[in-house]
């Protein structure tokens, strides 16, 4: 009895977190078109999300280019295939690994960010002083981290699309002795527009999630500082679990689409 109580305690926290979730998107997709419209508080939040993660997520991909085409070589050489490496290396970047690592950097650390930020001022009452003064939390928070993340996060992946296939060059020219240009073409008869298309509609959705989860968490902190350290935790973990879930059915839908 206790257990099913249990899972009944938990089914309702989340519906009820879907609910309110749900609920912040359409506020802040809709304050996008509601004037007055603040571009100083959107070109921030852009700084936030795309120059204080380009390095991040260059590193990051460069050395996943680098591990993708030694594993692709080894893997491909058994059937003597190996010049392939190109190919498989710039279609897994493009439609699956550069997207998601990407996202996945991004929201772990613009969407803690998100969470401690939109925390400390709930827990400083400072969203109420706001209410109170009749500025709207949504339209001048969430709005332009949600319109923002949308933006930069499809940029940052193609930057990482580059830079990861870049590195799979370094590696398939210096153990293969592949020529440059015969990789470089390999590349571009491989990837198709519905691919390039797949990975960045992606992104737009992963966008959306780290803005909307980081604001939710934020906004429902309780318990002063160690509130806020919670909500931060759980923002992180919230934010990989669905981008890695709803990868699954964007692939999914992406695939019938093109």
């Amino acid at each position: 009895m206790n257990i099913l109580l249990s899972i009944d305690i938990i089914a309702k926290k989340f519906v009820l977190s879907v609910g309110q979730v749900t609920l912040l998107t359409v506020k802040g997709l809709g304050g996008i078109f509601v004037p007055p419209f603040n571009l100083k508080l959107v070109s921030r939040e852009v700084d936030n999300f795309g120059a204080g993660s380009l390095l991040l997520v260059d590193i990051i991909a460069l050395f996943t280019g680098m591990v993708m085409a030694l594993q692709t070589i080894y893997g491909l050489s058994i059937y003597g295939a190996e010049m392939y490496v190109g190919s498989v290396v710039s279609l897994s970047l493009v439609r699956e690994l550069g997207p998601v690592l990407t996202s996945i950097m991004v929201g772990a650390r613009v969407g803690s960010g998100i969470a401690a930020e939109i925390g400390s001022m709930q827990v400083t009452e400072q969203i109420d002083a706001m209410r109170a003064l009749g500025a709207s939390p949504i339209k001048k928070l969430v709005t332009p981290k949600m319109l923002a993340a949308m933006v930069t996060l499809p940029l940052l992946t193609v930057t990482a699309d580059i830079i990861g296939i870049f590195g799979g060059m370094v590696i398939a020219l210096f153990e293969l002795d592949i020529d440059r240009v015969f990789y470089i073409n390999s590349v571009l008869t491989t990837i198709k527009i519905s691919d390039l298309l797949s990975g960045i509609g992606k992104t737009v959705f992963f966008g959306l999630l780290i803005a909307v989860i980081g604001c939710h968490f934020g906004l429902k902190t309780t318990g002063g500082t160690t509130g806020v350290g919670r909500s931060t935790t759980i923002t992180v973990v919230t934010i990989s679990i669905s981008i890695l879930i709803s990868d699954f059915f964007l692939t999914k839908l992406f695939l019938i689409i093109f």
